[in-house]
């Protein structure tokens, strides 16, 4: 049986966990992303296990509305594209990101520099992939100069910037609160509303679950703690509902019903309704307080939380990404032979992120302790105390 997490491990095994966890739920949940629990099941002959190919089979090419992505058979989505893309933001500035970050870096990425898509199963750059929520920010930060701190307004709200943001809570392992504040300054550039909270709540999570001793529940607890308006409500209802399970199978429904009232797209995930993706301080997304949940009906085991977030359904490609992060970040094994299917498939090296956050995250941390220990010694030249050392 996988080990559960239960807040153990090193750093860079919790960066790797929580990385190539969340790459793994990405492609699972792909190509059964916007159907039904019930769908999945009729279309599969059951739940779903593991890897599976497309929906429509040798016809995904032409079919709708898939076309022309070849989503099944273990390819990553805009998920991890996005999240490696972040990772390599990271790289390159070596300490703490902001909206700037994100204007001077990562649409530049995005746009200038062909990567294997393996979805398109082409190279290609990230932004003939890329969502519209996502192109918004190439529109808004490169051809219209907009305040990378307010581009986001204004755009779509989604999971766009949430689905992304596990390296911003690597970075800040340990910190929620840090984590929070850094991905709400990041998604700024990218979203408003409780797309952008959910970006911070999410960042968060990922942070809670680094803490040693972390399990399913102070994750939760951490997320409580800082999530703000609907976004809060969303995570507690569901999470309430979530913790009299223990299997994703009857949990299905009920966490359906429990997101419901938070969730503007509706019960026709591919026909939103005419008040989906508005700003609201009433609203959530659906996908952070259902992959919460699903880690704790799992009790953090990833195999568990992952094919709960799968067979969902829905947006389930992001509720995978983001309970494979949680799940990887508290220690839980990713199964290895998953893992290889979609490194190989996908033709990513899903590792070498994980090695260079790893890398990155020590020198933030370095710099972090130097700042720190400068305003300490300022504040006790103010004040007249001792410095804490």
């Amino acid at each position: 049986m996988t080990p559960k997490g239960e807040g153990t491990g090193t750093l860079d095994e919790r960066i790797g966990g929580a990385l190539v966890g969340a790459a793994v739920g990405d492609a699972l949940g792909g190509p059964v992303e916007g159907y039904s629990p019930e769908q999945i099941a009729e279309r599969h002959g059951g739940r779903v296990h593991g890897v599976v190919g497309p929906w429509n089979g040798d016809a995904w090419p032409t079919a709708r509305p898939i076309a022309p992505y070849h989503k099944g058979d273990g390819h990553v989505t805009d998920d991890t594209l996005m999240t490696h893309a972040l990772v390599r933001v990271y790289a390159t500035v070596r300490d703490h990101l902001d909206a700037y970050a994100v204007a001077e870096h990562l649409v530049p990425d995005l746009m200038t520099t062909p990567r294997w898509i393996p979805e398109l199963e082409a190279e290609a750059l990230p932004l003939q992939r890329i969502f519209l929520a996502e192109k918004w920010m190439v529109a808004r930060l490169h051809y219209g100069h907009v305040d990378p701190r307010e581009a986001g307004t204004g755009n779509i709200v989604n999971c766009g910037a949430a689905m992304y943001m596990a390296p911003v809570g690597l970075v800040n392992a340990a910190n929620p609160a840090g984590a929070y504040a850094e991905a709400l300054d990041i998604a700024g550039a990218h979203q408003s509303s409780y797309g952008r909270e959910a970006a911070g709540v999410f960042a968060a999570a990922v942070a809670a679950a680094c803490s040693p001793g972390a399990t399913p529940g102070s994750v939760v607890a951490a997320c409580l703690a800082l999530a703000k308006d609907g976004t809060r409500a969303a995570v507690e209802a569901v999470c309430e509902v979530a913790s009299r399970h223990t299997d994703f199978e009857s949990a299905l429904a009920p966490l359906r019903r429990a997101v419901a009232p938070f969730d503007t797209v509706g019960p026709d995930y591919r026909s939103p309704s005419l008040g989906a993706r508005r700003p609201s301080r009433l609203h959530s997304i659906e996908e952070l307080p259902i992959a919460l949940g699903m880690l704790l009906v799992s009790g953090g085991d990833f195999r568990h939380a992952v094919l709960g977030s799968v067979n969902y359904g829905r947006d389930c490609d992001s509720i995978a990404t983001m309970a494979g992060a949680l799940a990887g970040a508290l220690g839980a094994e990713v199964p290895h032979d998953w893992a290889k299917t979609v490194a190989e498939s996908s033709r990513l090296d899903l590792d070498a992120p994980a090695r260079t956050l790893a890398e990155v995250t020590r020198e933030i941390f370095d710099r972090d302790v130097h700042r720190r220990r400068a305003h300490e010694t300022a504040y006790a030249a103010l004040a007249g105390a001792p410095c804490s050392g």
